[in-house]
């Protein structure tokens, strides 16, 4: 067994990134700047967007941070990202998900201008990924390629079954993974939580990918031997034991499970630091006109 170590990755990346932005500041007299938009007061929200600021800090970028109390209206917050659109000194903008029940949060991800759509959920983004163009690829599949492209996975006619089909990492992840690139070329498998036969599925698995969202999930004898694991669960549970009061789990019951396979992911440690990444690296293409001019 060897770890995939999103602690690893993605210190070295962050340092390629704050060379990068560097330059940016040299070239334009301005850093990349990101702009966050949370709404509520969500502890899970609250922690994310509070990494994703301090990670901007660590590579050179600007932050902005803004808040709405949870009774905000949509319109009032659909307005704020139109503003925002316009602005020509903000290269990447993020609303964090979940919102609460009265927006929809559909309309707020198409309303975010697709060249700033830094988490790569706008439609256009996503229908050029699905093309193989030049695109803001979502943020948590893009860590991902980034790992297996950093400890040279090799993916090419492998088997990879998904396991669940969101938008934000299943779907993509599918996409990018059966892509005519490197890493890419596999025959991918996407279940969900209507696909008969899973465990059968997943035990047929070259790589397996663990984005459902269940403590403990993928069982070691749905595992065959030698199989790459990469789990994106975060599951949160209260424990005494811990100084947060809570602690992690992911998809992958990862004690059992790591003895089989040949490359695993732990939670925390893991895909949880490289979708960082992912936003970083986007939030700079953008700075950098890389991908939209």
């Amino acid at each position: 067994m060897n770890l995939l170590d999103g602690k690893y990755v993605s210190e070295k990346l962050k340092q390629e990134i704050a060379a990068e932005a560097a330059e940016v500041l040299e070239t334009t007299g301005r850093k990349p700047h990101l702009v966050a938009i949370l709404v509520g007061n969500d502890g899970g929200s609250e922690t994310y967007v509070a990494s994703k600021m301090k990670n901007c800090e660590k590579v050179g970028f600007k932050s902005t941070l803004i808040r709405y109390d949870e009774s905000v209206s949509e319109a009032e917050l659909l307005a704020k990202v139109e503003e925002i659109n316009q602005d020509a000194e903000v290269d990447g903008l993020i609303v964090q998900l979940p919102l609460p029940k009265h927006i929809d949060p559909e309309k707020v991800t198409e309303k975010i201008e697709y060249r700033k759509d830094v988490d790569g959920f706008h439609p256009i983004n996503l229908g050029r990924m699905m093309r193989n163009l030049p695109c803001f690829i979502p943020a948590t599949p893009y860590g991902i390629m980034l790992m297996l492209e950093e400890y040279k996975i090799e993916t090419s006619g492998k088997h990879c079954v998904v396991i669940g089909r969101s938008n934000i990492v299943g779907s993509p992840m599918s996409i990018l993974m059966a892509r005519n690139a490197t890493p890419g070329n596999c025959t991918v498998t996407l279940t969900h939580s209507r696909t008969q036969n899973l465990e059968k599925l997943v035990r047929s698995a070259d790589i397996i990918v663990a984005a459902i969202g269940k403590k403990n999930f993928v069982t070691a004898d749905m595992v065959k031997d030698g199989a790459v694991v990469i789990d994106v669960g975060i599951n949160r549970e209260v424990s005494e034991t811990t100084k947060s009061g809570y602690k992690l789990y992911g998809d992958v019951d990862f004690e059992n499970v790591a003895p089989k396979s040949s490359w695993i992911t732990p939670v925390p440690g893991g895909v949880g630091l490289m979708t960082i990444i992912g936003l970083l690296k986007n939030t700079l293409a953008s700075a950098k006109k890389e991908i939209y001019q």
